[in-house]
C-alpha cells in the first residue's frame, strides 16, 4: 500500500446534511478539523472509526424497515437522507515511523540507492584517512596538536628530532605520537561531515530497527564501531583542543564490506534475480581479505609511528608477505603496540578465513553437484539442446552423445544435461574426458522449475529431448513425470521444438503437441511381430537408425564380417529431385523405372518419395507414380549425396558386355565416395512385356530343355498396367467371399477385410486387417479352457494348418495390440496367418479382450515361461517363433545389469528343451546380448568379443552389432532404438519411415515392409542386380536388402574330442548337396575346410604317436562313439522329460519330435533364421546376418531372405470391365500359383 494514503471525506451536519469533500492530507484534515470544531454555524465532526464507536455506544440507531431498504437499493444515492457514512481505514504505513521504515528498508529500490550511498560513504572515510596519513608529519604532531594554540619553535623542533631519534634507538614508545596526529584542517572538516551523516543515518536506523531489545543493538559490532569513528568528531566540533586526536578511522572498511553485501542483495531483489550463493561467498572472502590486509597496514603504520616510522606502503608490504606466509624479515615492527596488533591480526586471520573457505569449499561442491547455469552470453551466441531425464545412466549418456554428435553440422552444439538426481560417478568420469567436457553441461534440478529452466537457458534452445525412465517399475507413473516435464517446457518455452519419449501408447495423446514422439511400445511390439514374418527385422532397423562409417569388421579375416559391416553404414537420407545427381535425370519416369536404375548406376536405393503438396511419405507408390522435379527423395545410401564424388570410367560409360559377371564378392563403396557400379549383365533379347497370368522367378526353356540364357524384361519408363501383376486383394476375391474349410472338413469362422472396431487406446493408427465377421466370445479366446462355444483345450486340438506364434508377456498391456495388427494386416494372404497365442503372467481385462475378440485365431493363456506346463499348454512344440517380451518387473534390480538374468537363464532352458525352435528375445541391456546362446570354451565367440571391444575403441556406435544374435535377428533391446529420436533432430522423417516400414501407420499409396525366400530354383537369376530388375518389371517390388543364412565352421578347443575325417566330409556332403555347387566354391568355407584338415592331421599325428598299433580312424570313431552316447543320454533324459510332462497333462505326444530324429537338412530349414544349434552339432553350424543395400553384383545364394516395400494393393484400382467367371477363376489361379512360387 502506498504511504500517503487518501479517502474521500464525509461531513455530517447539525440539521442531518451530508457534505461531501475531496481527499486531503492527515494535516488539512486536522486544520479542518479544528475549523469545524470552532465553528457554530455548520459544526460537524470527521467520522473514524473510534467516533462510530463512541457515538453507537451513546445511542443506537434503529434499522429501517425491509421497504425502505429495498427502495434505497433501487434508487442508489439519490435519497440525501440516508444514515451510511464513509470510513477511513488506517494502516500501518500511514504512521511516520512505518512511512521511514518502508522508505528506509522495505522499498527495494529506496533501499538500494542508500545502501549505494552508505557504501559510498565508507569508503570516502577511509579515502580521507589515507590523505590524513600521507600529509601527516610525525615530528610536528604531538607539539602541534598538545594545546590549542601553541606554537613551537625551530629550536624546539630540532630537539623533537634529537628526541626522536633517540627514543628510536633506546626502543622507547613516544605515546604522544601514537594518541595525537597532524589533522589538517580540510581534511577534519570533511570527516565531521561524515561523520554526522553517518551518526544519523546510524540512529535511525537503530530507531527503525527496534524491537524491544535496546541493550542487543546497542552491543552490535556495527553499531560499536559507527560510534567509534563518528562520535568522536562530532565532539571535536564543541571542543577545539582535541582535533588532533587519534580516531580509527580504517575501520569504516569493515563497515563498508557489511554495505557492499546488503547491497548486492538489494541489486538480486531489486531486478527479480535469483541471488548467486556461490557469487556472494566469494565476494565476501574477497572483502574479508582486503579488509584484513587494509586493516593492519593501517594499524602498523600508525603504531610504528612511536618507533621504525614505517611508510604506508611498507606497512602494506609486510602484510601482504606476512599473510602469504613469506616472511622475508626485512620489514619488521619493533615496537611490542605493533608486534602485538600482528599477533591479533594473524590470529584474527586464523579463525576468520578457514570458515570463509569451509563454507566457499561447500557452496563449490553443491555448485558442482547442481551444475552451475548455463552462460546467457553462451546462449545467444552459440547453439545449444537441453536433455531431461530422470536418472542419467551411463549407457543412455553415451548411445546420446555418439549419435547426437555423430552429424558433422553438429559438432559446435552444446548439450545441457538437466537432472534432478546428482550426477552419477561414471557419469561424472565421463565429463571430465576433454572430448565431453567442453562440449557437455550438467545441471541438476526440476524440469517443473521455471528457475531451473532459466537456468538451462530453456527459451533459446534449439531443442528438447523429453526421456522416460525405462527402468521403473511403475511405467505408467514414469510417462506421467514425463508428460509434466513436457507441458512445463512447453509452458515456458512455446518456440523449443520437443522430442518427447512415451512409454505407453495410452499416454500419446497428452504430448500430440510435440514435434517429435516416439513411444517405446508401440514401436518394440510392431518390430518383434515383424521379426516372425520378416526375420530380423529388428536387427534392419536398428542399423538403419544407427549412424555409422560402414568401416565396422573391414579389417577381420571373416568375409562374412566385412560385407556384413560394410553394409551397416547405409542409412536412410533425403533431396529433391531437381537438386540430386542421382535421381535428377529420372524426371517424368516411373518411381520404379527411377529406383532400379539409381541402383544399377550409383549403388543407392530409392525407397520412397513425397509430393511438395502432400506431406505424406509414400514408401513405394508403384510404378503409376511419375517422379517429378519437385518431389522429394527418401533413399538408402552409405552417405548422402551432397558428401559423394562422382567417378566415371571410360569403361563404364561404354557399358560391360553381357558376360562380364563379377564371379567374386564385392563390397560397398566408403570413405564417403560413390563409384559407378557398372552396368549388370542383363540378356535383353526379349523385351516384350510378360503375361501377368505367368509372372514367376523360374526361368523360361527354349523346348523344354533350359539351353538358352534366362532373360529378364526390361523396367519401363511409363507404367503399363499389362506388366504388373494384379494386385491380390483386387485378384483373389475368394478370401473375402468364401467360408474357410480346414483340412478335417468342417466350416470355420469366416473372415472379412475392415478395420478394427474398437481401439485399446487414444491415438492408434487405423488399419485394414482379416477380421472375424462376428466377434469371437470371451470365453473362446482362451486356448486351454473349452467352453460352450468348443471343447478345445490344447493347440493340438485346434488342428492349424501353420504353426504357432507364441508371446510371452507380464501383462496384457495395449501395447500388446500393435503385435497383432501387423500379422492380421490386409495385404498378408488369410492361408498363411500364424495362430497368435499370448502367454500372459496375469489374466488381461475385459477391455483389453474387446479389442482383440475381433481378430482371427488370437488365443490368450495364463502362464509363465519358466513353467514347463504352461509352454506345454500353450502349444509350443507346435510354434515356430516364441517370442520373450522383457517384463516390467524386472526391469530395475539392485545391480543393473541383473535385470536381465531370469529372462536369460530361462530362455537357454527353452532352447535346450526346444532346440528348433525360434526364440525371439527383448532384453533391457543391450551388453547382455552376449549371455544369449552361452557356450562354455568357445573360441569363436571369445574372438567375437575382442572384435567387439576393438570396434568400441576405434569409436564404433555399433559394437554390439557383431554378436551373432543380435545379427541373427533373435535378441533386441528396446534401448537400441532411441537413436531415433536422436536422428529425428537431424532427419525429421526418420520416425514416420520407421513407421510405416513396421506398419504402425498406413498411408494410402505407401507400401508396406515383407520378405521373399530365395529357392534353388531361383538361383538363375545370380546377382542381387537381376533380382532387382526381375521385382521391378514383374511385380514392381523394391530390395532393400538381403538376410543371409550360412553354413560356418565354429573353431573349438583342442580340449574337446575331435570329429573323423570321414563324418567330417559326409557332413560336408551333406550340407553341400541341397545348396548346389555354388556354395561349396566359396573362399570362406574352402579356408575354414582347409584349417580343419590341417588341425584333424596335426590331431592324427599324435594319436599315432601314442598307440602306434592302433589305426586313426579307429581310435577316433570310439571317441566319436562315446561323445554321442554322452549326448544322446542328455537329449533322451530332456526328451523323457518333455514326454511325460505332456502325458500328465493329457496332452498327444505324437506331435513332439525327438532331437535325434531330426535330420541336418530339417535343422536347417527350420532354423534358417540363424539360431545357433550347439546341441545338435559343435562343429556345423549357421550364423545370420542382414545386408542392406548390397551392391548389384553381389550372388544370391540358397535360402536368402530378400526385404521387400511391396507398393500398396488399394493404391491404384485398375478401371476395366468385370471379368467373366471363367477368366476370373483362371486370373486367381495364376495368382495364388504365383504366390506360391515366389514365396512372398
Amino acid at each position: 500500500m502506498c504511504s500517503e494514503c487518501y479517502v474521500n471525506q464525509t461531513f455530517v451536519n447539525d440539521d442531518g446534511t451530508v457534505n461531501e469533500h475531496k481527499p486531503r492530507s492527515s494535516s488539512a484534515r486536522l486544520q479542518a478539523n479544528a475549523v469545524n470544531s470552532s465553528s457554530s454555524s455548520s459544526s460537524g465532526v470527521i467520522l473514524d472509526i473510534s467516533t462510530l464507536k463512541m457515538e453507537q455506544q451513546e445511542s443506537e440507531v434503529p434499522p429501517l424497515p425491509p421497504r425502505f431498504r429495498f427502495r434505497d437499493l433501487l434508487l442508489g444515492d439519490q435519497n440525501l437522507n440516508d444514515d451510511r457514512v464513509q470510513v477511513e481505514f488506517y494502516v500501518n504505513e500511514n504512521t511516520f515511523k512505518e512511512r521511514l521504515k518502508l522508505f528506509f528498508i522495505k522499498n527495494q529500490r529506496s533501499s538500494l540507492r542508500i545502501r549505494v550511498f552508505n557504501f559510498c560513504l565508507k569508503l570516502l572515510t577511509c579515502l580521507l584517512y589515507i590523505i590524513r596519513v600521507v600529509t601527516d608529519n610525525p615530528g610536528q604532531g604531538p607539539n602541534a596538536n598538545h594545546s590549542a594554540g601553541q606554537q613551537t619553535s625551530s629550536g624546539n623542533s630540532k630537539c623533537v628530532d634529537c628526541q626522536w631519534n633517540g627514543s628510536v634507538q633506546d626502543r622507547e614508545i613516544n605515546w604522544e605520537l601514537i594518541f595525537w596526529v597532524d589533522r589538517k584542517i580540510p581534511v577534519w572538516a570533511i570527516q565531521v561531515i561524515v561523520a554526522i551523516i553517518s551518526f544519523l543515518e546510524t540512529m535511525l536506523l537503530m530507531y527503525l530497527s527496534y524491537k524491544g531489545n535496546i541493550w542487543e543493538q546497542i552491543f552490535q559490532v556495527s553499531f560499536l564501531l559507527e560510534m567509534i569513528n563518528t562520535v568522536p568528531f562530532i565532539i571535536t566540533i564543541f571542543w577545539p583542543s582535541i582535533r588532533g586526536i587519534f580516531i580509527p578511522v580504517f575501520l569504516n572498511c569493515w563497515l563498508a564490506k557489511c554495505a557492499l553485501e546488503n547491497m548486492i542483495n538489494d541489486v538480486h531483489r531489486a531486478i527479480q534475480r535469483t541471488n548467486s550463493a556461490m557469487f556472494n561467498q566469494v565476494l565476501i572472502l574477497i572483502c574479508t581479505l582486503l579488509c584484513l590486509v587494509f586493516t593492519g597496514t593501517c594499524g602498523i603504520q600508525h603504531l610504528e609511528r612511536a618507533g621504525k616510522n614505517l611508510s604506508l606502503f611498507n606497512s602494506f608490504y609486510f602484510c601482504i608477505v606476512t599473510f602469504s606466509t613469506v616472511g622475508f624479515g626485512d620489514v619488521t615492527p619493533r615496537i611490542w603496540p605493533s608486534q602485538l596488533l600482528v599477533v591479533i591480526m594473524i590470529c584474527v586471520a586464523l579463525v576468520v578465513l578457514p570458515l570463509q573457505f569451509e563454507e566457499l569449499m561447500y557452496l563449490w561442491m553443491e555448485r558442482q553437484k547442481s551444475g552451475g547455469n548455463y552462460s546467457r552470453h553462451r546462449a545467444q551466441t552459440e547453439k545449444h539442446v537441453v536433455l531431461c531425464v530422470s536418472a542419467l545412466k551411463i549407457d543412455l549418456l553415451m548411445d546420446f552423445l555418439n549419435e547426437f554428435y555423430a552429424h558433422p553440422r553438429l559438432q559446435d552444439y552444446y548439450v545441457v544435461i538437466l537432472c534432478p538426481s546428482e550426477m552419477d560417478l561414471q557419469v561424472r568420469r565421463v565429463l571430465q574426458i576433454p572430448l565431453w567436457s567442453q562440449r557437455v553441461i550438467y545441471l541438476q534440478g526440476s524440469v517443473l522449475k521455471d528457475q531451473d529452466l532459466l537456468r538451462a537457458k530453456m527459451d533459446d534452445a534449439e531443442a528438447c529431448f523429453i526421456l522416460s525412465s525405462r527402468n521403473e517399475v511403475d511405467r505408467m507413473a514414469a510417462d506421467h513425470q514425463t508428460i509434466l516435464r513436457a507441458w512445463a517446457v512447453k509452458d515456458f518455452a512455446p518456440n523449443c521444438p520437443l522430442y518427447v519419449q512415451i512409454l505407453k501408447p495410452e499416454n500419446k495423446f497428452h504430448v500430440k503437441f510435440a514435434d517429435h514422439v516416439v513411444c517405446e511400445e508401440e514401436f518394440k511390439y510392431a518390430m518383434l511381430a515383424l521379426n516372425c514374418v520378416c526375420p530380423a527385422t529388428s536387427t534392419l532397423v536398428t542399423l538403419l537408425v544407427h549412424t555409422s562409417r560402414g568401416r565396422e569388421g573391414q579389417q577381420s579375416p571373416e568375409q562374412w564380417q566385412r560385407m556384413y559391416g560394410c553394409c551397416s553404414g547405409n542409412e536412410v537420407y533425403h533431396i529433391r529431385v531437381c537438386d540430386s545427381k542421382f535421381f535428377g535425370e529420372y524426371n517424368g519416369k516411373s518411381f520404379t523405372y527411377a529406383s532400379f536404375h539409381a541402383h544399377k548406376k550409383y549403388g543407392v536405393c530409392l525407397i520412397g518419395i513425397k509430393r511438395e503438396e502432400n506431406k505424406s511419405i509414400l514408401l513405394n507408390p508403384g510404378p503409376r507414380h511419375i517422379m517429378a522435379a519437385t518431389d522429394t527423395c527418401y533413399y538408402i545410401n552409405i552417405t548422402k549425396e551432397e558428401n559423394s564424388a562422382f567417378i566415371f570410367n571410360q569403361e563404364e560409360r561404354k557399358g560391360r558386355p553381357a558376360g562380364g559377371l563379377y564371379d567374386g564378392p564385392s563390397q560397398l563403396p566408403v570413405h564417403s565416395i560413390i563409384a559407378s557400379m557398372g552396368t549388370v549383365a542383363i540378356d535383353l533379347q526379349n523385351t516384350s512385356p510378360p503375361d501377368p497370368s505367368g509372372i514367376k522367378l523360374v526361368p523360361p526353356t527354349v523346348n523344354g530343355t533350359g539351353g538358352r540364357r534366362p532373360s529378364i524384361a526390361p523396367v519401363q519408363e511409363i507404367a503399363d498396367s499389362s506388366s504388373i501383376l494384379p494386385c491380390d486383394l483386387l485378384s483373389d476375391q475368394s478370401e473375402d467371399d468364401s467360408v474357410f474349410i480346414d483340412e478335417k472338413g468342417h466350416s470355420s469362422t469366416e473372415y472379412v477385410k475392415g478395420y478394427p472396431p474398437n481401439s485399446p487406446y487414444i491415438g492408434s493408427s487405423p488399419t485394414l486387417c482379416h477380421l472375424l465377421a462376428e466377434k469371437a466370445p470371451f470365453c473362446c479366446l482362451r486356448l486351454d479352457q473349452g467352453c460352450r462355444h468348443n471343447s478345445f483345450e490344447d493347440a493340438k486340438a485346434y488342428g492349424f494348418k501353420n504353426k504357432l506364434i507364441i508371446v510371452s508377456a507380464e501383462t496384457a498391456g495395449n501395447g500388446l495390440y500393435n503385435f497383432i495388427v501387423p500379422l492380421r494386416a490386409y495385404y498378408r494372404p488369410r492361408k498363411e496367418l500364424n495362430p497368435i497365442v499370448l502367454l500372459l503372467d496375469n489374466p488381461p481385462d475385459n477391455h483389453f479382450l474387446e479389442a482383440i475378440c475381433c481378430f482371427p485365431m488370437v488365443y490368450y493363456m495364463a502362464g509363465t515361461i519358466d513353467n514347463l506346463d504352461s509352454l506345454l499348454q500353450c502349444g509350443i512344440i507346435y510354434a515356430d517363433n516364441l517370442v520373450v517380451v522383457d517384463k516390467e518387473s524386472t526391469m530395475s534390480a539392485e545391480e543393473d545389469y541383473m535385470a536381465d538374468a531370469k529372462t536369460i537363464v530361462n530362455v537357454q532352458t527353452m532352447f535346450r528343451l526346444f532346440p528348433s525352435l525360434s526364440i525371439i528375445t527383448e532384453l533391457t541391456h543391450p551388453s547382455n546380448m552376449r549371455f544369449m546362446q552361452f557356450r562354455a570354451k568357445d573360441c569363436y565367440s571369445l574372438a567375437l568379443s575382442k572384435l567387439e571391444k576393438k570396434e568400441r575403441d576405434k569409436g564404433s556406435n555399433l559394437a554390439f552389432m557383431f554378436r551373432l544374435p543380435f545379427a541373427a535377428g533373435r535378441v533386441f533391446s528396446i534401448s537400441m532404438l532411441d537413436t531415433l529420436l536422436y536422428q529425428s533432430f537431424v532427419k525429421d522423417y526418420m520416425i514416420l519411415i520407421a513407421r510405416l516400414l513396421l506398419g504402425l501407420d498406413t498411408t494410402p499409396g505407401s507400401g508396406y515392409l515383407c520378405a521373399m525366400k530365395v529357392k534353388e530354383e531361383d538361383l538363375w537369376i545370380s546377382t542381387y542386380g537381376r533380382l532387382f530388375q526381375k521385382l521391378c518389371s514383374s511385380s514392381a517390388e523394391i530390395p532393400i536388402g538381403i538376410y543371409r543364412t550360412e553354413s560356418h565352421i565354429f573353431s573349438t578347443s583342442e580340449s574337446q574330442v575331435s570329429v573323423s575325417v570321414d563324418d567330417c566330409e559326409d557332413t560336408k556332403d551333406r550340407g553341400d548337396e541341397p545348396r548346389g555347387n555354388e556354395q561349396s566354391d566359396h573362399p570362406l568355407l574352402r579356408k575354414k575346410s582347409m584349417q580343419w584338415a590341417r588341425r584333424l592331421s596335426k590331431k592324427s599325428v599324435r594319436w599315432q604317436g601314442v598307440n602306434r598299433d592302433s589305426s586313426k580312424d579307429h581310435a577316433q570313431r570310439i571317441a566319436q562313439q562315446r561323445l554321442n552316447l554322452y549326448r544322446r543320454s542328455e537329449r533322451e533324459e530332456l526328451s523323457e522329460l518333455v514326454r511325460n510332462r505332456m502325458r500328465h497333462l493329457g496332452l498327444p505326444t505324437s506331435g513332439y519330435e525327438d532331437l535325434t530324429n531330426l535330420t541336418a537338412s530339417d535343422v536347417m530349414n527350420r532354423v534358417n533364421l540363424g539360431y545357433l544349434q550347439d546341441e545338435q552339432n559343435d562343429h556345423q553350424n549357421t550364423l545370420s546376418y542382414v545386408l542392406i543395400n548390397p551392391s548389384p553384383d553381389t550372388r544370391l545364394e540358397l535360402n536368402d531372405i530378400v526385404y521387400l516395400i511391396r507398393s500398396d494393393p488399394l493404391a491404384h484400382v485398375p478401371e476395366e470391365p468385370p471379368l467373366h467367371s471363367s477368366s476370373l477363376k483362371e486370373r486367381r489361379e495364376s495368382s495364388t500359383d504365383t504366390r506360391e512360387d515366389t514365396q512372398l
